[in-house]
């Protein structure tokens, strides 16, 4: 499933999200975060027992020997939606037209095409290239299906899984692939991946053994959970093992050219940091795939980059590339009146999204002494007025993020419930108050004033509890005389608006905040050293959350991993992880997930934003798309398709796209 942003005006990460460690990331995150492995994040701790799968998990098994299961797909608690030997999903038209281009715009630059190494820059859609064993969709949460692979084997515990792979299956080479090459994928990420991945997959994975030409085991270690397991291996991409040992490739080092793998794109050409283009590959050897058909439509996907935002949009009206999801809500209130607009050339439409809010915050660096202090946290976060900046910024477009898990009925509400308090009773030291009988944490609100008083006075005596007091030139210093100092770290122009009133009250509170504007490479390299006070960053939970908790949140993430940015070290959130990925029924994951919610918003290691239900885009009209859009993805990448007709009139009527 598709995680989507909720940014404005131009998040600081609106192109990292989509190109580098994240949207790669994303190929392997959600294989690791979610049980589904639609290609999206990755990491976790062991638990003290392997949950048995729900009973209604085995349901979609064509045949069952004994313990062993063997099906074309799994699901982590419930019944799978698509039964054998579908033809095509739901949300799709089946007799989409192929062909045409469809362009949108990406943030910054890129210097790499290879997105699993932290080293450089990575291309926007660099991971389209590979695919894995499983795949999961759009309209079902917790749900894997077998793209690569024929059948999958397990037994009831999960402590091992079997692919058999399609015979049919080639490289975009023509290289036949096998289950060696899965193997060997498997390993280039267990030794050479992301640190934060390698250290889940070395303490979930016991072992990858060829079986025969096409089919591979893995066996799991025992006394970790195994839910997600069998979703989480054949969610990997897959990589070809003759390219690696002939030309001499390294999952570390970045590169300019691609991996081969087996996906519907191959690269057309690249302009390096200004512009690729990747084109669909007329040898794919999945077109008729039951999980493919009606999707991959375009003949060309067109990424534009631009350093500012504004210009990106200057571009969009030019016509320079043709879709665009708009983050912008002062762009989306006042911008979209120009002539394409008005003559119903360019479309703007709002259309629903089911998907989880991507948690977008402001995040303290807790390695940073004055910030381990939650007083002062919470002092800082008193500044920010929402509810002043979505009326005068925003256009009232947004709501108040609360939970990690917005948008959904895995966010905590209230007290907790007894199963609640079972779960944190034993942790309860780990966190600040009562977490026993406190309500919820939520942001607190602001008046219609830009500076609140109420809250200025709140923080206030925060600070000065803390230690931080007024000194002589009005601004807050500790006992050694040093200045409270705050640099909110920034590399888009466009999010000044956002910023500067912050800086402004939390100056009037007594504290050295400055906003600091850097260049792409700056925050790449800034954030990947710890070398920042206060950035803004997300956390694209999962409504069935399991292994990349850890790398989000876990204790052994926090030095090592690309997404702990925060540097979160808590043994109680470590334990309460371990809860949520032992949760063997959907009403357990529920109880957990609204434990470990609780105990994060607890910590006050965020400063939340702001999120949309409503995908917000614009396009010139040449696009079409299914009638009813599945419940957690735009799409408009494979899903959409190139209307020639619509886009014949709109060039013989001078519509320059």
């Amino acid at each position: 499933m598709r995680s989507t942003l909720a940014a404005d005006p131009a998040l600081p990460h609106l192109g990292r999200a989509a190109a580098p460690a994240a949207r790669v990331l994303a190929v392997i995150a959600c294989a690791l975060l979610a049980a589904p492995a639609m290609a999206q994040t990755a990491e976790t701790p062991a638990s003290s027992a392997a949950p048995a799968a729900a009973a209604g998990s085995q349901e979609g098994a064509k045949a069952e020997r004994g313990d062993v299961i063997t099906s074309y797909g799994i699901s982590t608690f419930g019944k799978l939606k698509y039964p054998e030997g579908f033809k095509h999903l739901d949300y799709v038209n089946p007799d989409a037209p192929k062909g045409g281009e469809i362009s949108e715009w990406q943030f910054g630059g890129f210097d790499n095409m290879n997105p699993y190494t932290v080293q450089g820059r990575a291309a926007g859609l660099s991971s389209i290239f590979y695919e894995s064993l499983m795949v999961g969709t759009d309209d079902e949460v917790g749900a894997s299906y077998c793209l690569i692979c024929k059948t999958l084997e397990y037994p009831k515990d999960r402590a091992w899984v079997i692919f058999t792979l399609r015979p049919d299956v080639t490289f975009s080479d023509g290289t036949p692939m096998t289950a060696e090459d899965v193997k060997f994928s498997y390993e280039q990420f267990r030794d050479h991946g992301l640190p934060s991945l390698r250290a889940v997959l070395q303490r979930q994975v016991e072992s990858a053994e060829v079986l025969g030409k096409l089919k591979v085991k893995f066996t799991f270690k025992t006394g970790v959970p195994t839910r997600d397991l069998p979703a989480t291996v054949g969610g990997l991409p897959i990589f070809e093992k003759a390219e690696f040992v002939r030309d001499k490739r390294s999952l570390e080092e970045s590169s300019l050219k691609p991996f081969v793998g087996s996906g519907p794109y191959v690269l057309d050409h690249m302009n390096t940091g200004q512009e690729i283009v990747y084109k669909r590959n007329p040898d794919y050897w999945g077109w008729k795939q039951p999980l493919n058909v009606g999707r991959w439509n375009f003949d060309k996907i067109r990424l534009e980059y631009y350093a500012d935002y504004n210009a990106a949009f200057e571009g969009f009206k030019g016509g320079t590339y043709t879709f665009r999801s708009e983050a912008s809500s002062k762009l989306w209130a006042t911008g979209y009146n120009f002539p394409g607009v008005q003559k119903g050339n360019v479309k703007k439409v709002e259309l629903p999204n089911g998907n989880l809010a991507t948690s977008q915050s402001f995040i303290f660096n807790l390695r940073k002494p004055r910030f381990q202090d939650i007083r002062v946290r919470e002092a800082i976060a008193l500044m920010f007025n929402f509810e002043w900046s979505n009326k005068t910024l925003f256009y009232g477009v947004y709501d108040r993020l609360t939970s990690f898990w917005q948008n959904s009925d895995l966010a905590a509400k209230g007290k907790p419930s007894p199963a609640e308090q079972a779960l944190l009773k034993p942790v309860a030291k780990d966190f600040p108050g009562d977490i026993l009988t406190d309500e919820a944490a939520m942001p607190e609100p602001s008046g219609e004033r830009q500076l609140d008083r109420r809250n200025l006075r709140r923080a206030s005596k925060l600070l000065d509890a803390a230690g931080w007091k007024v000194g002589p030139d009005g601004m807050r210093e500790n006992a050694q005389g040093e200045k409270l100092r705050v640099e909110f770290l920034n590399d888009s122009p466009s999010f000044d608006r956002v910023i500067n009133p912050l800086v402004e009250n939390l100056r009037r509170l007594g504290v050295d905040a400055v906003n600091t504007r850097v260049d792409n490479a700056q925050m790449t390299d800034r954030e990947r050293t710890h070398d920042f006070d206060v950035i803004t960053a997300q956390f694209p939970m999962s409504l069935i959350p399991g292994s990349g908790l850890e790398q989000f949140f876990g204790s052994k993430s926090a030095d090592a991993g690309e997404f702990n940015k925060m540097g979160l070290e808590n043994p109680g959130v470590d334990k309460l992880i371990g809860d949520v990925e032992a949760a063997d029924s959907q009403g357990d994951l529920d109880t957990a997930v609204h434990a470990l919610d609780r105990a994060l918003r607890s910590l006050h290691f965020w400063i939340p934003q702001w999120y949309n239900a409503h995908y917000l885009v614009a396009y010139y009209d040449i696009f079409d798309h299914p009638k009813t859009l599945p419940p957690y993805a735009l799409g408009e990448l494979d899903l959409w398709w190139y209307d020639k007709d619509k886009a014949a009139k709109l060039k013989a009527e001078g519509v320059r796209f």
